[in-house]
């Protein structure tokens, strides 16, 4: 499995960074890049303002990332929308308090797939 994974979290981000719990109100952007089921690299990105673009302004600034999983505790039907258009696949965390623990459960595929069922009214 050779992929880059999205997480939204806190400051500083990285790996030990705390899951901000719903995606679009994220300070940052934890990337992770795995490579045959291996973390090979992590980067942290800042978030990106809603005004520009609406709620698929962060859903495009990942594709522009070349993000091709998303973990989230939390996000609206809009954005879960234009991420399954864009390719993204998105990973409900499951509670995972940090990175580490969201990577380690989406590595050994115990993390459910999101669904338009867990999503909330938005703007919240």
């Amino acid at each position: 499995m050779n992929t880059r994974i999205a997480v939204p979290t806190a400051e500083p981000g990285g790996m030990e960074a705390n899951i901000d719990a719903h995606f679009g109100h994220c300070a940052m952007y934890t990337l992770v890049d795995v490579v045959d089921g291996q973390v090979k690299d992590v980067q942290t990105v800042p978030s990106c303002p809603h005004e520009q673009g609406g709620c698929m302004a962060p859903v495009n600034y990942l594709a522009d990332n070349k993000v091709k999983a998303l973990i989230s505790g939390g996000m609206g039907m809009r954005p879960l929308m234009g991420f399954n258009q864009v390719g993204i696949e998105v990973y409900h965390g499951s509670g995972a308090p940090t990175v580490n623990q969201a990577i380690q459960a989406f590595l050994l595929n115990s993390l459910p797939v999101f669904t338009v069922d867990q999503t909330c009214g938005g703007g919240q």
